[in-house]
């Protein structure tokens, strides 16, 4: 669905950009320019962010990397 329409914003666009690594909503902001024209999708746009960034805290967390596990994923 489209979160943001002035600038063309989607859940899944916000739901990428967080599982990339974006950990703020100002950066989130600055990498789509959502929430920063009329500011009607600002409480929308933040939920979804932030359950795009529980998600993936909570996917990390339920699978640690150790230091061998992860020199074996480099070789």
């Amino acid at each position: 669905m489209i979160v943001c329409v002035c600038r063309r914003v989607s859940d899944r666009d916000i739901t990428r950009i967080a599982r990339e690594g974006c950990r703020s909503f100002d950066d989130l902001q600055m990498d789509t320019g959502v929430a920063t024209c009329c500011g009607r999708c600002e409480s929308c746009a933040r939920d979804v962010f932030h359950k795009a960034t529980q998600t993936t805290v909570a996917h990390c967390d339920a699978h640690p990397m150790t230091a061998d596990t992860l020199a074996s994923s480099i070789i």
